[in-house]
């Protein structure tokens, strides 16, 4: 046998031993050489586990009303879970951030819902167990626009027993389906045999579901749920320290924000100076830093840098605060105060919210401007009323109007309009390098962004708003904490809440020293409701040690004196709250 033969004989026994490589056996090397790939791109470790990502969304309370379900209006809050979450792991997240909030929820078992009222068991029109990344990818949303709620599962089984509706109620009342199964939850198709009386059934029947999405749209969108997902940007573990003197807040605030150490996603620390030197080493745990931003917003309203009415402030051309760069500041300091957990302005003109948005809506008055003799000028001519007298006036007064842009023959049906042209002018236009300047201090924490994507929501907390705290709102916020019932203080507490009612009601009517905004900021640091919400919910405790009232604001709890009659509780009161750091201080 030659070599050649013998080569060729080695050759076929080596072939016939090496079985011929399968498609599955590529398949299989080819991950592993991929999963050897990604180890060697992320190092010799391999790979890192990575940290879960957590996400936010509402949780309401739904309960039986006139027969049907409805949401319970002031109970949505945002529950921050995990994109996984199932439905039973949801609604134990649910119910136990409720409880937290709510201390006079009912006991009992609880069922998750959809907005439409019913369980959530499947991801709507499909028959896959419910997870809330699913859901989100289904209903097309962000998470913060999502919103689920909580309720009472005798109320969901009893809802279908009685579903008479009563046509007052201005509400949309949400029904729970009793006769209908997920199939429901598909489009509905239009049977191309279907009369046309039956086709005008089914598309009252499209009306009414538009209608509830818009519904479900307009109610998942709120305030709250929108800056807290702003503030997601915060960090908690380091702080922005502020020196302040109730007596020169804008100083004080100027300096904390212009230091080089200050950053708007830090928390902020604040010290108050003139607290009889009391400082506490540790986080600023809210009290202090809603004072602060309550009383810088109250300074901010008189700044040089706005002109209008005390209710609707514009902002005008100022040298000097141009050069200290104030428009950037004072926007700065709105956007950090909203996000922060502070008030909003509420003094801001609705034609300057209206521009900052991109709305082109303008309805200004004479009364808007200051200067006595542009408004004096402005009134004329609304009231001239010969083409002739208009014309004479125009000219007499040329200067301010060619400045503005606007002179030119105008005709007596034209004076309205012409006086708004020069308003828009003097309101908006001239003053437009401020403006730009003030938008770029409200981008601060993104802010700027939130409220022109949302301006219908957030925009009403720029402005004035004519709703005044009442006493029954101050009433329910604040929730006692009790003693076991049938105890001798028991008794005593459930007596002093009633003089507690009645000082409020008396605030409301002018009968004390104080105002119930005065009241509010003893307790809180706040004179009304910020836009974030009050975190954590107001309480009431009681003393027995003390004849005088005492506030812990960064715990939102205010603590009653227990006191033998009504006249004692309200003059005790009184004093308590009029000799407390910061009153009257603005």
């Amino acid at each position: 046998m030659t070599a050649q033969d013998l080569s060729s004989s080695e050759a076929s026994q080596t072939t016939s031993n090496c079985p011929t490589p399968t498609f599955s056996t590529f398949l299989e090397y080819r991950k592993k050489k991929n999963e050897e790939r990604q180890k060697f791109s992320e190092g010799r470790k391999g790979l890192k586990k990575k940290e879960k990502r957590k996400v936010q969304i509402n949780v309401g309370l739904m309960t039986i009303k006139k027969g049907g379900l409805k949401p319970y209006r002031g109970k949505t809050i945002f529950l921050t879970t995990d994109p996984d979450a199932t439905a039973t792991s949801l609604l134990n997240q649910a119910v136990k951030k409720m409880k937290d909030f709510n201390k006079d929820l009912k006991d009992g078992p609880f069922l998750l819902l959809y907005p439409d009222g019913t369980e959530v068991i499947t991801v709507p029109g499909t028959q896959r167990p419910f997870t809330l990344e699913a859901y989100k990818a289904e209903v097309g949303k962000p998470y913060q626009r999502i919103t689920v709620f909580i309720c009472l599962k005798s109320d969901f089984e009893d809802v279908g027993e009685n579903s008479d509706l009563s046509d007052s109620d201005p509400e949309i009342v949400i029904k729970r389906p009793s006769e209908f199964d997920l199939a429901d939850t598909l489009p509905l198709e239009l049977q191309h045999e279907s009369s046309p009386l039956q086709k005008a059934a089914e598309y009252e029947v499209l009306g009414i579901l538009c209608l509830l999405m818009k519904y479900n749209r307009h109610t998942n969108l709120q305030a709250h749920g929108i800056i807290a997902n702003l503030a997601l940007e915060l960090d908690h573990k380091k702080v922005s320290r502020f020196n302040i003197s109730r007596s020169a807040v804008w100083d004080g605030a100027v300096r904390g924000f212009r230091r080089s150490t200050y950053s708007d996603n830090y928390d902020m620390f604040i010290k108050f100076n003139d607290d009889a030197g009391s400082f506490e080493e540790g986080l600023d745990t809210g009290g202090p830093r809603r004072e602060f931003l309550t009383l810088l917003m109250g300074s901010l309203r008189n700044r040089p840098i706005f002109d209008g009415p005390p209710e609707s402030r514009y902002l005008v051309y100022n040298s000097r605060a141009a050069r200290q760069d104030e428009y950037f500041l004072a926007g700065k300091m709105i956007a950090v105060s909203i996000v922060h957990g502070g008030p909003a302005p509420h003094f801001l003109s609705k034609n300057l919210v209206n521009h900052i948005t991109g709305n082109q809506s303008f309805s200004a008055t004479v009364e808007d401007v200051q200067d006595e003799e542009i408004t004096k000028i402005l009134h004329q001519v609304l009231k001239a009323e010969s083409e002739e007298s208009l014309h004479n006036l125009i000219l007499q007064n040329s200067t301010i109007f060619q400045t503005a842009g606007c002179l030119r023959n105008v005709k007596p049906f034209e004076k309205q309009a012409f006086v708004e042209e020069y308003l828009r002018w003097y309101i908006l236009e001239r003053n437009q390098s401020v403006i730009q300047r003030f938008k770029d201090g409200l981008e601060s924490l993104n802010f700027l962004s939130a409220l022109q994507q949302n301006s219908s929501v957030l925009a009403p907390l720029l402005c004035f708003s004519a709703k005044a705290l009442t006493a029954s709102e101050l009433e329910s916020m604040f929730r006692p904490d009790l003693s076991p019932a049938g105890s001798n203080k028991r008794h005593k507490e459930v007596l002093t809440l009633g003089f507690w009612a009645d000082y409020l009601l008396d605030c409301e009517e002018k009968a004390t020293a104080v105002c119930l905004e005065d009241l509010m900021m003893f307790a809180t640091g706040l004179t009304a409701v910020p836009p974030a919400g009050m975190t954590p919910p107001p309480r009431i405790q009681f003393l027995s040690v003390s004849p005088f009232p005492v506030a812990n604001t960064c715990a939102n709890t205010l603590k009653l004196p227990i006191c033998d009659s009504y006249s004692i509780f309200k003059a005790n009161m009184d004093f308590g709250i009029q000799n407390a750091p910061g009153f009257g201080c603005s």
